[in-house]
């Protein structure tokens, strides 16, 4: 029996158009997340999408669309913002490893700050920005002495790739003088992700804020940016609940006020990237083979960990499953336990483990729920050479293809084949 809902029949129209494996995005969805946090959050707070999380130019254009800017880690995210229509002054860059063609791609777009992570990155910069002619507008990532419990993916308190450690920072009271051509005037810091407590981030927050007053007055350079990071989570697996923004900006606004109306002319800016978009994305799978392997049940499915790499539970020390649904079963279906791996030749591409479905057969959709973070752009999707799937994005009723299936021939167009003599 099948209990064919709207979303479902729509859901069955596209895999029949596009094919399978397939992401599809949910406008409101995306909406819904912006909104809710950016009419509860303290005003003078500037909302920043973090393009990592799903940088699909039409995905970052829609939202640029609700408001929100655009913070960015490689020239192709910068050029995307730029496409998407983000301002530059609403634009910022931050990274670890940033060649010297990025660095001259922020000066040349003009952007906000570019968000150096070291001493050598400060003097890279320096020494563009001189030959030039230029003052290149600086934040310093900061490597905080605390740390605070409660992410998932913990990034402050330890050594770390990311940012400048504080303690090192108070040590170059000169810094400003070094580089002439550097006109440093922010902090930034982010100390984890995926934060489902809402004391947790009130306390990043104050700590990020009082952090970045010493480090500005111990250097003598102006706090016109803080980037508070953000982190915020959303919930996967069993057991874990979603953050709550009327709760969230009732412990944080007063922190963000108090700081705000201290400095009336300080940008403060919190990032955001699967907080916006891991609701709004499932992603749309096939079965094609359904079998028993020693008391075990398994749906082999089109699509994988080489779409979905985030499915596995990447940084969790034990295997969750991400919400799963068989499209279409009606609900009061009995359900069984279902491992459902996809076409890859590795043990390791499992989407979910002994997840409760309805029993599958060939033919049949499964859609992974809360998947619009992290999908294509963080999986090997060429591994095998099955190349990645196709995006749509359902907005104000209409589908909308942005991003086209991967065919033989575009994976074929960037490789040389050279001729070798039989020896």
């Amino acid at each position: 029996m099948t209990h064919e809902t709207a979303h479902d029949n729509r859901l069955r129209s596209l895999a029949a158009q596009y094919g399978t494996p397939l992401y599809v995005y949910d406008a409101d969805s995306f909406g819904r997340q912006y909104r809710g946090l950016r009419e509860a959050l303290c005003p003078r707070v500037e909302m920043f999408f973090s393009l990592k999380a799903n940088p699909n130019v039409s995905v970052c254009a829609l939202l640029h669309s609700y408001g929100a800017r655009a913070e960015v880690s490689s020239l192709v995210e910068l050029r995307t913002a730029r496409r998407a229509g983000v301002a530059p002054e609403d634009i910022i860059f931050l990274g670890p490893g940033k060649s010297a063609a990025e660095l001259a791609a922020c000066l040349d777009e003009g952007i906000a700050a570019v968000v150096c992570e070291s001493f050598g990155e400060l003097e890279s910069l320096d020494r563009i920005a001189a030959d030039r002619g230029q003052r290149a507008p600086v934040t310093l990532r900061v490597n905080p002495a605390f740390s605070v419990k409660g992410s998932r993916l913990t990034m402050g308190g330890k050594p770390r790739q990311f940012g400048i450690d504080e303690q090192a920072l108070y040590e170059a009271p000169d810094l400003v003088d070094r580089f002439p051509s550097l006109r440093i005037a922010g902090v930034h810091a982010y100390m984890g992700t995926r934060i489902l407590a809402s004391e947790v981030v009130e306390e990043n927050t104050a700590k990020i804020l009082d952090m970045a007053e010493r480090i500005a007055e111990r250097l003598g350079f102006p706090l016109e940016l803080v980037d508070i990071g953000g982190g915020l989570g959303i919930a996967y697996f069993h057991g874990e609940s979603d953050l709550d923004a009327a709760e969230l900006t009732e412990r944080i606004n007063p922190v963000l006020e108090k700081f705000a109306a201290a400095r009336p002319q300080t940008r403060m800016i919190m990032e955001l990237g699967r907080y916006l978009t891991a609701p709004a994305g499932e992603y749309v799978v096939g079965v094609r083979y359904v079998k028993e392997s020693m008391g075990e049940s398994f749906a082999v499915s089109d699509g994988g960990t080489h779409h979905h790499m985030a499915a596995v539970g990447i940084g969790s020390f034990v295997k969750r499953n991400f919400p799963i649904r068989l499209v279409g079963a009606e609900p009061a279906a009995p359900t069984r336990p279902w491992n459902v791996t996809g076409p890859l030749c590795t043990p390791n591409d499992t989407l979910v483990t002994k997840a409760e479905l309805p029993d599958p057969k060939p033919g049949d959709l499964l859609a992974v729920g809360r998947s619009g973070a992290y999908g294509p752009s963080a999986s090997p999707g060429l591994f095998l050479s099955h190349g990645y799937p196709a995006e749509v994005l359902v907005h104000e009723g209409r589908e909308l293809l942005i991003r086209e299936r991967d065919t033989p021939d575009d994976l074929f167009a960037k490789q040389r084949l050279h001729a070798f003599p039989a020896r």
